[in-house]
């Protein structure tokens, strides 16, 4: 069960696969999904981090089955740890309207909009080495026409734009309706 406080998503009942480096925490949401899994990559809390910024998400009864996968598909996890009453993970979407255009910033990674047309106007922060090639591939995009930048990049801060990408997907989306 999730519960929304002060920005932050806790989970209850829930466990954290902890990894040494983002590759591999995003191989392993990877793997997991593609064996039907429920996986979704977080932010785990500061005390919770072992060596990498990143974790996957997971059901706790889950736990045997996953830890088999893993170790068939990929070399052992850090840890997989149980997140109730350890803290909440920390939420990294946040939204700014500036009226004619919104800019959505996940992680590091921030991507402007126009509200009218859903053209993505500016891509900025990071510093991995995808993100130039992702900023020519949206700029001047619309947003229901451009790749999702997870389908084009490899790092952290490709990650973070692509949750900042589907976040403003949806709200351009809904920005419509009205």
């Amino acid at each position: 069960m999730r519960m929304k406080t002060n920005n932050k998503t806790s989970i209850d009942g829930e466990g954290l696969i902890l990894f040494n480096n983002v590759e591999e925490a995003l191989y392993g949401e990877k793997v997991l999904k593609a064996a039907g899994y429920e996986a979704k990559l977080v932010a785990p809390p500061p005390e919770l981090r072992k060596g990498c910024d990143l974790a996957v998400e997971i059901n706790l009864v889950e736990k045997t089955g996953i830890e088999r996968l893993l170790k068939e598909k990929m070399a052992d996890c850090l840890e997989i740890v149980p997140v109730k009453g350890k803290g909440s993970l920390l939420e990294v979407v946040r939204v700014t309207d500036f009226g004619e255009a919104v800019m959505v910033k996940a992680g590091n990674m921030k991507l402007t909009f126009d509200k009218k047309s859903g053209t993505i106007v500016n891509i900025s922060g990071g510093g991995c080495p995808d993100i130039p090639s992702l900023h020519a591939d949206l700029l001047d995009k619309k947003l229901s026409e451009a790749v999702r930048p997870k389908e084009k990049g490899y790092t952290l801060c490709s990650l973070m734009l692509d949750r900042a990408f589907v976040e403003s997907l949806d709200l351009w989306k809904n920005h419509r309706k009205e």
